[in-house]
């Protein structure tokens, strides 16, 4: 199997309510849902990269931007 590469498109409010749901996934304890250790790999590069393309996640209203972005996906009733 070749080396080739997958590209993920996301908006900007997918990217940041993803990022932060991988934030939580990291630092729960997940040994009884995550059975393979090969899977965090990609699951520390998706959120390595979300982390660096995404300066809101520093902005001093985060939380905000985020329940906004959340606002935004949910489906509405």
């Amino acid at each position: 199997m070749s080396d080739s590469q997958v590209t993920i498109k996301l908006t900007s409010d997918e990217a940041l309510v993803l990022s932060h749901w991988l934030e939580k996934l990291q630092m729960a304890d997940l040994s009884h849902v995550v059975d393979d250790p090969a899977v965090w790999a990609p699951i520390h590069r998706i959120a390595g990269t979300l982390d660096k393309a995404l300066p809101e996640l520093f902005a001093s209203n985060f939380h905000q931007q985020l329940e906004a972005a959340r606002q935004r996906l949910r489906p509405e009733d």
